[in-house]
C-alpha cells in the first residue's frame, strides 16, 4: 500500500491584463511538463501569506504582494514512481506584482515562468487545480 502524505500548498493568483502567470514543472518534479500557479509547499512554522509570497519569488522572480483571502481547494493525487498518495491543501491567493523581472527558476521543481493569455493556457496540461483556482471551471 502507497504511503499517504497531507500537503498545505500556497499558490499565488497573478494577473495582468488578460494574461495570468504560469510556471511548468521541470523534470525533477513529481509531474513534469505540467503548468500550474506559482506556489509550493508551506514551510514548518512559516504562516501560508509568507510562503506564497517566497515561493512566486522563487520561481518567477517578481516581487508579490496577498491581496486578498485564499480560495481553498484540494485534489488527491498518486505519485507512483514514489510510492504514494498525495492529499493536497491548496490556499490560492489572490497576489499583486510589487516589483522584480519575470525569470525562469534553475535546478528546482519548475523551469519555466510565462505571461499566457486564457486561450494559450488553456491549451496547455495545466494541473486540475488551476482551472478551478483561476475560475475556469
Amino acid at each position: 500500500m502507497p504511503d499517504r502524505v497531507i500537503r498545505l500548498a500556497a499558490y499565488g493568483i497573478v494577473r495582468r491584463d488578460e494574461e495570468v502567470l504560469l510556471v511548468r514543472a521541470s523534470s525533477s518534479s513529481d509531474v513534469p511538463g505540467t503548468w500550474w500557479l506559482p506556489g509550493g509547499g508551506v514551510e514548518f512554522g512559516e504562516p501560508p501569506e509568507r510562503t506564497v509570497i517566497r515561493e512566486v519569488a522563487e520561481e518567477t522572480g517578481l516581487e508579490v504582494d496577498v491581496v486578498g483571502q485564499p480560495l481553498i481547494l484540494t485534489d488527491l493525487m498518486s505519485v507512483p514512481r514514489r510510492d504514494l498518495e498525495l492529499f493536497s491543501v491548496r490556499l490560492c491567493y489572490p497576489v499583486a506584482v510589487q516589483g522584480g523581472a519575470l525569470r525562469d527558476e534553475v535546478d528546482e521543481s519548475t523551469d519555466h515562468a510565462a505571461w499566457l493569455p486564457r486561450a494559450a493556457a488553456e491549451a496547455l496540461p495545466l494541473l486540475p487545480f488551476v482551472r478551478a483556482a483561476l475560475g475556469w471551471e
